[in-house]
């Protein structure tokens, strides 16, 4: 039997720059007419079928998102709400946990066992880490459902408890204290550990702070907390943009502190009180750096590699406490306890209710 022949449509001419083209209109994906021209009837024909293919495609994704479609649609929606650092931490937690597992799949093809089945291997992850995949998968599916993108939410009845227990970290000791500033003492880091211990700012608040927030003579010497510091590529960016309304406060300051912020700031030559060589905030990189005077410092073991006979072998140094660094006999091992920037904050908040400050006013620190 003959194959019937498609009848292609007489179309209506108009002239664009002198020279005469057949023209159609269709309607594209967000129902705008847009119009289509062509030397000939069949070439026009042509071109008005495949506008049609991509315009049904393109409803089709719409309507059918798969899962790692609808998770970049859902970050561009969060962009305009969240910090660029939140944002950050949301795409490598939805590409590592979400999207890797269940990207190539169909919306509503995704059940609660799919779901359950991607937060498996997060069983050997942190808790908190658990819990924000956990929370970024309800979210993606809760927009999706509301979107009437989905029939059924398949995250409905997944348990938000998982991972390992963060393990306690217990504030410094006040021989702890002691130890970590005769440590540091003209070093890098001294200031940046004064501030944590004594005024309970957060890292990207140190970071952040400028002399004209930094009130010494005062009855009640305080710092006001207005800014805050990110990186965005290893960049430094100071923004008022804070972390929530709370952390718009007044902190007063001890006469230690107070000391310590006058002598370097009669010294300083930046905006900053922690500044680099050239007055600048710190990039990421050049805060990794400072910190690494604490870290050399300290006892806890760590591991090397090295190669031998072109093999790469690692091996284990423990430090013992009192003992010189082996290529560096300048520097010491006197820390014989973790030190990290978040944990100057909780003995700084620790201190205060055991001072016997109201609970509720620390809260808001």
């Amino acid at each position: 039997m003959a194959k019937k022949k498609t009848e292609v449509p007489q179309y209506g001419t108009v002239m664009r720059k002198g020279i005469p083209y057949y023209r159609t209109r269709i309607l594209d994906a967000d129902g705008k007419q847009v119009s289509l021209y062509a030397a000939t009837c069949e070439e026009l024909y042509e071109k008005q079928l495949e506008a049609r293919r991509e315009v049904e495609e393109i409803i089709f994704r719409r309507q059918h998102p798969t899962v790692a479609e609808y998770c970049e649609k859902w970050l561009l929606m969060q962009s305009a709400k969240v910090s660029a650092a939140t944002l950050k931490g949301y795409t490598t937690d939805m590409k590592n946990y979400i999207i890797k597992p269940l990207g190539e799949m169909y919306m509503e093809e995704v059940t609660a066992d799919d779901i359950r089945l991607a937060l498996v291997p997060l069983s050997n992850k942190s808790e908190g880490l658990y819990s924000t995949v956990n929370m970024l998968l309800k979210c993606i599916f809760y927009s999706a459902e509301r979107s009437q993108i989905l029939e059924y939410n398949p995250c409905v009845g997944i348990s938000g408890k998982g991972g390992k227990p963060a393990k306690k970290k217990d504030a410094l000791t006040d021989q702890q204290v002691e130890v970590l500033l005769d440590t540091v003492r003209g070093l890098p880091p001294y200031l940046f550990i004064m501030l944590g211990l004594y005024s309970g700012l957060r890292r990207e608040e140190i970071l952040g702070l400028q002399w004209d927030c930094v009130f010494l003579d005062e009855s009640t010497p305080y710092i006001s907390v207005r800014r805050a510091w990110r990186t965005e590529h290893n960049r430094p960016v100071v923004s008022t943009v804070l972390k929530t309304k709370a952390a718009k406060r007044d902190i007063p300051i001890p006469k230690c502190l107070v000391d310590c912020l006058r002598e370097a700031k009669a010294t300083s030559k930046s905006d900053y009180v922690i500044a680099d060589s050239e007055g600048q905030p710190l990039a990421a990189s050049q805060f990794q750096r400072v910190w690494q005077y604490v870290v050399v410092r300290s006892t806890k073991p760590r591991n090397y590699y090295k190669y031998v006979n072109g093999q790469s072998i690692k091996y284990t140094v423990e430090p013992t406490l009192g003992m010189t660094q082996k290529n560096n006999p300048n520097i010491q091992y006197t820390l014989d306890f973790d030190v990290t920037p978040h944990l100057l904050r909780h003995t700084y908040i620790t201190n205060l209710l055991y001072a016997g400050v109201d609970p509720k006013t620390v809260q808001y620190t």
